[in-house]
């Protein structure tokens, strides 16, 4: 059977990577748009960050078919806009005397476990993570009967350390998009050399 010269492409709504970075998209235009002035570059910048990061994905997923090495390219793009982005959030937290959640804060692995598909839902759990504190309640994910910590913490810290974690999600699933892509650059080669064997078969089917 003869491989296809354009093999299929741009399936990328279907992407772990591009639903994360949507979802990240979602929060920042909300999170800027709440905390952060409207006239300020700062505001732009995060918007802007996030949206590269959503819209390289999609780009780098309708260019597979004909250049592994724009899409390569492209999704490593997306993988620098949303470092910029994180650090963006973390200025938000440091100019502020925010404190930043460290890898062991149960918080992290709680949002991860919940799976939030919107961005309403990440607002929900963030306003459920403060009433907790506020409460002095234990914070529970609705998927687990282990309870956490209750810590006293403000909107504003509890919704950029949130956009954090899943930034962070989303960085690393783009590393291993990333590698993946990269082996199969290596092993397969790119449009030219596709376009060359299945030039070479028809010669050989030929004769």
């Amino acid at each position: 059977m003869i491989e296809p010269l354009i093999p299929k492409h741009g399936g990328y709504r279907k992407l772990k990577t591009f639903q994360i970075a949507q979802l990240v998209y979602d929060i920042t235009v909300r999170f800027c748009d709440r905390y952060i002035n409207k006239r300020s570059r700062t505001h732009d910048q995060m918007v802007q960050a996030a949206r590269s990061g959503v819209q390289n994905i999609a780009e780098g997923s309708l260019a597979a078919g004909t250049s592994k090495k724009t899409e390569l390219k492209l999704t490593n793009v997306a993988r620098a806009s949303l470092e910029e982005l994180r650090l963006d959030y973390e200025d938000f937290l440091r100019h502020r005397s925010l404190p930043l959640w460290d890898r062991t804060d149960p918080r992290r692995q709680l949002l991860i476990d919940r799976r939030c598909t919107t961005a309403d839902q990440v607002a929900y759990w963030v306003k459920e993570q403060y009433n907790c504190g506020q409460n002095g309640l234990s914070g529970q994910d609705s998927s687990s009967t282990k309870p956490t910590q209750s810590i006293l913490s403000t909107l504003p810290e509890i919704a950029a350390n949130a956009a954090l974690v899943l930034v962070a999600v989303a960085c690393s699933l783009l590393d291993r998009q990333l590698a993946a892509q990269a082996k199969t650059f290596e092993n397969e080669g790119g449009f030219t050399e596709r376009l060359y064997r299945i030039r070479s078969q028809h010669r050989r089917n030929k004769q």
